[in-house]
């Protein structure tokens, strides 16, 4: 199936006409919204380029690429040898903007990462503005990406020109068309373009092996399928390393179960306010976007409440659980990071609180989930998605509840689980839960994703960062010499240096930010306030202008000026980052030491299970960016006891032990 809407040589493009051209445009755009500023848009395309293209002798051009990891297309791109040029063209323009600047360089960039026969070309983004006064033409090529070229109708040809020359014709010039695409979304980009009618096959690659997104889902829509069919009730865990993509799974089986069961919903749900909140706003916008370029009507209010039933909140689902008898409209739920439900604790706490009727109430929110969905007639499914050793807060149940709550309570439902719940200290830590899992469960292989796609330059990232965790310097040294050339990641002790690393490094509208522990609390002194940081407790609509507004808005990421914690971050990315690494945990003898700011001084943490949830703070800080970032190691300050050099040193000489290099200026 095609990807594109038209595709020739530019010889037959030139020799064909222009009506010819506008009627194959127009009847693969037939089954979509078609309107006459479209039209008019193609039609003066194609004279453009016609009388751009006139002295090329070789060549290919193609009309409406389809690039499904953003959920769009761009409007040209010309073969030409071992240079590929991306037109992003606006015809009623007369300036040459930041936001169509940034839209050819992401069409450009992906293609470069993503694009198999692409890999190997030169990519240059170039941007007419029909109207727009003339720029010079500056040919800059940087790791095969030309910066951004700007012309119009006038100097286009001379602007294609200077590309062409600098060619070397190396292959069949339709063999690029034929090349695998496969791309790695973020979550937001994959919800949006799931939302919008993709299907997880075109916005994801897939590894090699039962341990693929698409096993994965296969299996889910296997249990799914079985429990429809035989009227029983089922429960499925998914586990994962960080990034592999157990959220894209989620929502994926969403999408496709509401296909395949009309009238039966599905619903995804998670605990996670933050990624709840940037779900909704990055769909309801995309939503706006895609109707104001059909010409419809649509507010923004209406936008959010037509993408607000298919991503909820896991608490407000518990708590529909508590106001009525009845049961749930959905068949399948999907719960995501289910290892930050409550346990009984704080659970009942939470109930009793805030529901003076219901003083004898006494569950886990895992129980109220399953018992919420027990009470459908005939069958139903529950997906639990699982990040082993991701439990930030207090009262997160982890796996355990999950478990204990299905063998006490809900023995009759089947229960699928992935091997490695058994196979790692991760997932369950009680020997009789294991052993009933063991005796009573149905394993599955693929329910485990144990490649992390977050990060696609490198997929070494998760265990390195667990070897880092783990104090396993001899691991972290050879991963780290594994990751070096694909995914950069830096130390600096200078504020200036990482602002400067980001920016650099940045390009079209990939994402930068500031990420810091909520105890790091004395980074104060150095700029970076953990209090006043990003967290889920925030205002929502803070969370989603950070996550999705661009650079020219001081309350996004891109402006550096406010940092996210670890409850804001968690189960979503950016691609690059700087990590604040505070004296809340730091190195010392060979062996971490864990503290939390109190008053006016540093406290030792003496419970486990408080220094376990901030390793795993850490972990999540340090698996953020998908394509490089850079460690903040402060200098300290011998006159402050709470920042003395010597609480930052230790750390900085054991990363810097592992291989990191150091950034001074």
């Amino acid at each position: 199936m095609s990807r594109s809407y038209y595709s020739e040589t530019i010889s037959n493009f030139l020799h064909e006409q222009s009506s010819s051209i506008l009627g194959k445009l127009n009847a693969a755009h037939a089954l979509q919204n078609l309107n006459i500023k479209q039209t008019r848009a193609w039609e003066s395309q194609i004279e453009i380029l016609k009388n751009s293209l006139n002295e090329i002798d070789f060549g290919r051009i193609i009309f409406e690429y389809s690039i499904p990891r953003m959920g769009k297309r761009a409007d040209n791109i010309l073969v030409l040898g071992d240079h590929i040029i991306v037109l992003e063209f606006k015809t009623g323009s007369d300036g040459y903007y930041s936001s169509s600047i940034s839209q050819a360089i992401d069409y450009s960039l992906d293609l470069l990462n993503f694009h198999e026969t692409s890999h190997e070309k030169k990519i240059a983004p170039m941007l007419v503005a029909i109207h727009a006064p003339e720029e010079p033409i500056e040919l800059e090529c940087d790791n095969k990406l030309y910066s951004p070229i700007l012309c119009n109708q006038d100097n286009l040809a001379k602007a294609i020109h200077s590309i062409k020359n600098q060619n070397v014709v190396t292959d069949h010039l339709s063999n690029w068309e034929k090349g695998k695409y496969k791309p790695t979304p973020t979550i937001i980009e994959a919800a949006q373009a799931l939302y919008n009618g993709h299907s997880v096959e075109d916005i994801t690659r897939y590894e090699a092996g039962a341990t693929s997104l698409y096993s994965t889902t296969q299996t889910i829509s296997a249990i799914i399928e079985d429990s429809k069919k035989n009227e029983t009730k089922s429960i499925a865990f998914v586990t994962g390393v960080p990034g592999a993509g157990k959220t894209l799974v989620g929502l994926n089986i969403v999408n496709e179960r509401k296909k395949a069961d009309e009238g039966k919903n599905s619903v995804f749900l998670s605990g996670n306010g933050p990624l709840v909140t940037v779900l909704r706003e990055a769909l309801a916008r995309d939503r706006k976007r895609i109707a104001d370029a059909r010409e419809e009507r649509l507010l923004m209010s209406e936008a959010r409440r037509e993408v607000k039933p298919t991503i909820q909140n896991v608490h407000h689902f518990r708590n529909d659980y508590l106001k009525t008898e009845e049961a749930p409209d959905e068949r399948v739920a999907v719960f995501d990071e289910a290892q930050r439900a409550w346990n009984a604790h704080q659970t009942t706490r939470f109930v009793r609180e805030r529901n003076p009727d219901l003083q004898d109430f006494d569950m886990s929110e895992p129980h109220c989930l399953i018992d919420y969905m027990n009470r459908i007639e005939g069958w139903c499914t529950i997906v639990c998605l699982v990040g082993g050793g991701q439990e930030i807060n207090t009262g997160e149940a982890g796996l355990n509840e999950w478990i204990i709550t299905v063998k006490n309570h809900f023995p009759e439902w089947k229960t699928y689980y992935s091997e490695l719940i058994v196979n790692s200290n991760n997932y369950l830590t009680e020997t009789n839960l294991l052993e009933w899992l063991d005796a009573n469960g149905i394993p599955k292989e693929s329910l485990h994703l144990s490649v992390s796609v977050r990060s696609f330059r490198s997929e070494l990232l998760s265990a390195f960062v667990e070897s880092i965790l783990n104090l396993e310097k001899v691991k972290a040294q050879k991963l780290y010499q594994q990751i070096k050339p694909n995914y950069p990641i830096f130390l600096t002790r200078n504020r200036d240096v990482y602002k400067q690393w980001l920016k650099k490094n940045k390009r079209g509208s990939e994402r930068t930010g500031v990420l810091v522990s909520l105890n790091a609390k004395r980074l104060r002194a150095e700029g970076i306030d953990s209090e006043n940081a990003l967290r889920s407790q925030s205002d929502s609509s803070k969370i989603a202008n950070w996550f999705l507004n661009d650079e020219y808005d001081v309350r996004s990421s891109m402006s550096l000026e406010i940092p996210a914690t670890e409850f804001a971050v968690q189960g979503l990315e950016l691609d690059w980052t700087c990590v604040a690494w505070g004296s809340d945990l730091r190195i010392h003898d060979n062996e971490w030491v864990c503290q939390k700011f109190k008053g006016t001084k540093w406290n030792n943490i003496n419970s486990d299970q408080t220094k376990d949830y901030l390793l795993n703070t850490y972990r999540v800080l340090l698996t953020r960016a998908r394509q490089g970032m850079i460690i903040y190691l402060p200098q300290g300050n011998k006159k402050d006891k709470t920042r003395l050099p010597i609480r930052y040193d230790e750390t900085y000489n054991y990363l810097k032990s592992i291989g990191i290099n150091e950034i001074k200026s």
